[in-house]
């Protein structure tokens, strides 16, 4: 938990343009702490949690039964990120998903990383420090309905 708390705060200060993308499956602290950056970007079949659905059902239920509830629960898929302001973009993937096509899928990637290091080269070193430390603090806070 010490090195991921480090990676946390390095990544949180650093003067530069930082874009972090989840290729695939991303269930731990240590894939949490890779998404302190400016804008934060999914394969759209990827997957994004503090933990597995297994490691989840097993804790919470003590039943691997539990696993598609759990995933439903955690809301960690690149859908559910967006419209939750955790991820910036899902990034499609080709027909039959990421690994069928690699070369499209890095296509793909390259484009939106482009156009993502194209926006935060706009910014100042301390703009970038700013935004990013606003874009973490703000994960995880709702407004109650009236």
């Amino acid at each position: 938990s010490r090195a991921i708390a480090e990676s946390m705060l390095t990544m949180a200060f650093l003067r530069v343009p930082s874009v972090a993308v989840v290729i695939g499956e991303g269930g731990s602290g240590g894939a949490l702490a890779l998404g302190i950056a400016n804008k934060v970007c999914m394969l759209e079949n990827a997957y994004y949690s503090v933990i597995s659905p297994e490691g989840c059902a097993a804790i919470l239920w003590k039943d691997q039964s539990k696993v598609k509830d759990a995933a439903k629960a955690l809301k960690l898929t690149a859908k559910d990120l967006k419209e939750l302001g955790v991820i910036d973009c899902v990034i499609p993937e080709p027909f039959g998903a990421a690994h069928w096509n690699p070369k499209a899928t890095a296509r793909m990637l390259a484009k939106v990383l482009k156009k993502c290091i194209q926006e935060l080269c706009k910014l100042k070193p301390n703009e970038l420090v700013e935004k990013r430390l606003e874009k973490f603090r703000s994960m995880g806070a709702f407004k109650l309905a009236d």
